[in-house]
């Protein structure tokens, strides 16, 4: 095969082949609506849509009833037959990656346009990407073409990496470059910066003046630079979200500073990196305790938010089970799929000694990650979803599907959950005036789902969920998702997900002999 060699970017989408509209006038008719907010299902509505926005919510009668058609709004150009459907506000993933160079290790990295579908075909109408790997200049082009319908995308919220770790690209170094370098990234119309962590001088130039500009941030802060700033140093300096769990932790610990690695510890080698990175949690203050406490209190005085990406750790709990996901066999690009195998230097592929040790201690952790989670979302703290897909066995679309499952795990409500996803996303975006929940006035971002997703956020994933007909006796796979609609385009989801598989199975042609089993 002649594959190429060295870290390449996908390659952008360039033009769109599904969707239709958007329609001067769309009515919805007869849906079951979950506005995002946390309130319940309520309906039936009808839901008018002129020129990709909200425009009129009419509720048209009471559920059993039958619906008096002199109430209803006049017709639309086009309409969609809601009765018995759910409509929900389109997913909002807060953490997400337009692929990644790092798939280039192991053939061909998928195009942009296969990330596009998979998120689409998941109900994702908007991402916030986080530090535009492509390159900047790239991402705000393909941001453009999805604004303009050219492309089939979600909206795209671009983050830029701040360049100044040591194992990644480094050229900040004084606190007067970063406040340069951070108003120069404002000028070229990004919407926020994407940390790793910094020295602390550093950082908090950086944090700071990114605040006097009107940039929001997040940062991963990586273990080479946490001791130095976690994730509550950072939150006090005014860093927008933290993401994962890195940094947490160590805002815990009461009696240490550094957690306790191994004396042949090696952030280089991955194993070691994602292996010890699952005891954190157990060497900080207990849950209840008055560190506990305090700490959650000062992040929510702060305004904090925290993304959480339960899914892109989910594998260290039960490698067979991610490995062996539904999915794998049809929406898995070959060289992701490769990728995700064990191999040194591969980011995230460090499976070559995984134990059931391993797995225990992650259970651990999670226990007591998703229960500070949770904590905070009771106090009243926003927590958001994203997924951080095309790593560690997590496909792009499926993978916000499990995060969903993961924060009810967590202890959220079905409706909490859905709220994190929409209102809470566009909330950490600065973008609730404009999406994220269904609201005269707002784009239309909506899904139609034949099931209520409440009852089993499986029923959302492109494969599904296995249920047995009980009249035949057979097993049958229900999906809820529909359609997604993004500011008034609407895509059959099923038409999508043909289309991925089309694109999956071209890019095993040449050689399928390790491809995962297909449903």
């Amino acid at each position: 095969m002649n594959e190429p060699k060295g870290l390449f970017p996908a390659t952008p989408a360039t033009s769109r082949n599904a969707g239709i509209g958007p329609f001067k006038r769309l009515v919805l008719r007869g849906a079951t609506m979950i506005d995002g907010t946390g309130a319940p299902p309520s309906g039936p509505y009808d839901i008018v849509v002129e020129n990709g926005r909200i425009t009129e919510l009419k509720l048209v009668g009471a559920p059993l009833k039958a619906i008096n058609p002199k109430i209803r709004p006049s017709p639309g150009d086009h309409e969609i037959d809601c009765h018995g459907k759910f409509v929900t506000p389109g997913l909002i993933d807060c953490h997400s990656h337009v692929g990644t160079p790092y798939h280039s290790m192991s053939g061909v990295v998928p195009p942009a346009d296969y990330i596009y579908k998979l998120w689409l075909a998941h109900g994702v109408t908007t991402v916030r990407e986080m530090g535009s790997m492509n390159g900047l200049s790239y991402m705000m082009q393909q941001r453009e073409a999805a604004e303009r319908n050219e492309i089939a995308a979600p909206r795209m919220v671009l983050h830029s990496y701040f360049p100044a770790v040591n194992e990644r690209i480094k050229t900040i170094f004084t606190p007067d470059q970063a406040r340069e370098w951070v108003r120069k990234i404002k000028a070229r119309g990004v919407d926020g910066i994407k940390f790793f962590g910094a020295p602390p001088a550093i950082m908090q130039a950086a944090l700071e003046e990114a605040k006097e500009q009107g940039l929001k941030t997040g940062c991963h802060h990586a273990q080479m630079a946490v001791t130095q700033v976690n994730a509550l140093t950072s939150a006090r300096w005014g860093l927008t979200s933290s993401e994962h769990y890195y940094g947490i932790p160590e805002a815990l610990f009461e009696n240490r500073v550094v957690q306790n690695f191994p004396t042949d510890y090696n952030y280089g080698d991955e194993y070691f990196r994602f292996s010890v990175s699952g005891q954190m949690f157990a060497q900080a203050a207990s849950p209840g305790s008055r560190k506990w406490n305090d700490v959650l209190h000062e992040f929510l005085e702060l305004g904090h938010t925290f993304v959480p990406t339960f899914n892109i750790y989910d594998a260290n709990r039960d490698l067979m089970r991610a490995r062996r996901a539904d999915w794998h066999g049809d929406y898995s690009w070959k060289s992701v799929w490769r990728y995700f195998q064990p191999q040194r230097g591969g980011h995230g592929a460090y499976w070559y000694r995984w134990s059931v040790a391993n797995e225990i201690e992650w259970k651990r952790n999670y226990q007591i990650w998703m229960q500070f989670v949770n904590d905070y979302k009771n106090l009243g703290g926003r927590v958001c979803a994203g997924s951080d897909s095309g790593f560690i066995y997590q496909i792009y679309g499926f993978g916000l599907i499990r995060e969903l499952e993961l924060l009810q795990e967590a202890g959220f409500h079905p409706l909490e959950v859905l709220r994190s996803a929409t209102s809470q996303g566009a909330e950490l975006l600065g973008i609730e005036d404009d999406t994220g929940s269904i609201d005269v006035g707002k784009r239309a971002d909506l899904l139609v789902h034949d099931f209520n997703p409440l009852e089993d956020f499986k029923l959302m994933y492109g494969t599904g969920a296995v249920r047995l007909n009980d009249d035949t006796g057979k097993v049958e796979w229900h999906r809820s998702l529909r359609y997604t609609i993004r500011a008034g385009l609407i895509y059959d989801t099923h038409e999508l997900l043909e289309q991925v598989k089309q694109m999956v199975n071209e890019s095993w042609q040449e050689d399928n002999a390790d491809r995962p089993p297909r449903r």
